[in-house]
């Protein structure tokens, strides 16, 4: 199987899961990114992502909070994360989610792709072959409630183009369309997708008409 399928049969694994309601099928996964957190006084410190799941982090820091405190994580790649103490580790302390369901399936793909963006040239996402649809309309939710008309500049069973001067951060979850994807690259006119299963040219047809 290649890396792009199996990447795909995480995401879509990690979603489904999300919707069935148990966060116990998700591993954490090692990852190291810089942060800050924020404690319910408003004081900030600064932090190091130990391990991350779609339902909870462990955080490396010197200055450690209570159990069962709110903090706000924020962490360089991610943005902002919001949650309850849990535990206290011998180097930090670990924190559960707080968030919408929308915002844990957006966390799924990021982990996704930063855990395995290193093995992703500029090329994967272009495996097949693309159709060039410049002129052509289409629809990106980027957030929940937030919908912005796009251009379709071309179109392929694993991804499109996108122009647009919206940035969404790389390794985001979007929908274009109707199709789930996530962002994999900026470029000048705009972005390029990676959708999270291939389509089929029926699918193509429907979902970019």
């Amino acid at each position: 199987m290649s890396v792009h399928s199996s990447i795909i049969r995480e995401v879509l694994q990690q979603t489904d899961a999300l919707k069935a309601g148990d966060l116990r099928k998700h591993r954490r996964v090692p990852l190291s990114l810089s942060g800050r957190f924020m404690r319910p006084d408003r004081t900030e410190y600064t932090c190091q992502l130990k391990d991350i799941s779609v339902g909870g982090a462990a955080i490396i820091t010197t200055n450690v909070p209570e159990i069962g405190e709110r903090v706000v994580v924020y962490l360089d790649h991610v943005g902002g994360l919001e949650g309850v103490v849990s535990r206290i580790t011998s180097d930090g302390f670990a924190f559960a989610f707080k968030v919408t369901e929308h915002k844990r399936e957006k966390l799924a793909a990021q982990i996704m792709w930063l855990v395995n963006k290193d093995d992703f040239p500029d090329e994967v996402g272009r495996l097949h072959e693309r159709v060039g649809t410049r002129g052509r309309r289409t629809t990106l939710r980027i957030e929940e409630g937030v919908i912005i008309d796009v251009e379709l500049l071309d179109v392929s069973a694993s991804g499109a183009s996108i122009g647009t001067p919206a940035r969404p951060p790389i390794g985001s979850l979007v929908i274009a369309g109707k199709t789930r994807a996530i962002v994999r690259r900026h470029h000048g006119h705009g972005i390029g997708l990676q959708f999270l299963s291939l389509l089929s040219p029926e699918a193509l047809r429907d979902r970019f008409p």
